[in-house]
């Protein structure tokens, strides 16, 4: 990753899952990286996890809550004490299993009408303002110096409009149409703001475990797994993918056999107007 060496990155909610994974890779190729481990995560384990890794002098794990003002000026600032921070990963989300801890056991869909206040409330504040409030304060200085990158974590097209996901689709289906908008926004200041999915059901904790709890072998074998995001992951950040802004990469379509620039070429598609363009689907 010629180029970036010393810059910083900061990856949200990366204490875990697809977080720790993209947190990883990224100073595992010689960046700096904070990770805001939002709500989760323990301070020796994850210490424990990065020697392991090789990267513990690289990353440095950062406890705040990003849906408070408070924590994303705190995340920002102690990612500005580390050097000039020029790549930023809105990964942290509450989840499906927030939603529904029950979801994979009910034999009816979940209504929007039964969600209270406090999970409405908390999953637009984490999974839409978070990343608004991240890239607000981040994206100026990026713009400045002429050189960054926005990589945004949503979910499936069909989870988005699926009954019985609202209104964990519907924040993932606002933060998809923000990328779009971001990336049109900031086209030749040299910031690229793309999104990057599993594609398909992540083997993280909560969906896991949810699986195992109601015997759901065979859902298990078809999950994504968080390496999987890697690879699209280094190619994003690098400079051989400077003029790629506003398209929409799921990890579980990337070829790691291929050229990095010939597997995106394959797996990418336009953020946001693959929203518009998708059918409503009940699958």
């Amino acid at each position: 990753m010629a180029g970036q060496g010393g810059r910083v990155a900061v990856v949200t909610g990366g204490s875990r899952g697809l977080g720790r994974a993209m947190a990883f890779e990224l100073a595992r190729q010689g960046i700096q990286t904070v990770a805001a481990a939002h709500l989760a995560g323990d301070r020796a384990e994850l210490d424990t996890a990065a020697r392991a890794e090789g990267v513990a002098e690289r990353i440095h794990f950062h406890h705040a809550d990003l849906r408070t003002s408070a924590g994303c000026d705190a995340t920002v600032s102690f990612a500005r004490s580390l050097g000039e921070v020029a790549i930023l990963v809105n990964n942290a989300g509450l989840t499906l299993t927030f939603v529904a801890p029950d979801l994979y056991r009910r034999k009816t869909p979940r209504r929007f009408y039964e969600s209270s206040d406090e999970v409405i409330r908390g999953i637009y504040e984490t999974n839409c303002m978070a990343p608004e409030m991240m890239a607000a304060r981040l994206v100026p200085g990026m713009v400045e110096r002429g050189w960054g990158r926005i990589v945004n974590v949503t979910t499936m097209l069909p989870t988005m409009q699926r009954p019985g996901f609202c209104p964990y689709g519907a924040s993932k289906a606002a933060l998809e149409m923000s990328s779009m908008v971001w990336s049109r926004e900031l086209e030749g200041t040299g910031v690229t703001v793309n999104v990057l999915n599993p594609g398909g059901g992540a083997n993280t904790p909560g969906i896991a475990a949810e699986l195992r709890d109601a015997s759901a072998r065979s859902e298990i074998d078809r999950l994504v797994e968080p390496e999987q995001m890697r690879s699209p992951l280094r190619w994003l950040v690098s400079l051989a993918a400077d003029t790629v802004s506003g398209q929409r990469i799921d990890a579980n379509a990337w070829d790691p056999s291929l050229d990095p620039t010939e597997a995106a070429r394959r797996a990418a598609k336009p953020a946001g107007l693959s929203l518009l363009e998708s059918p409503c689907s009940t699958g």
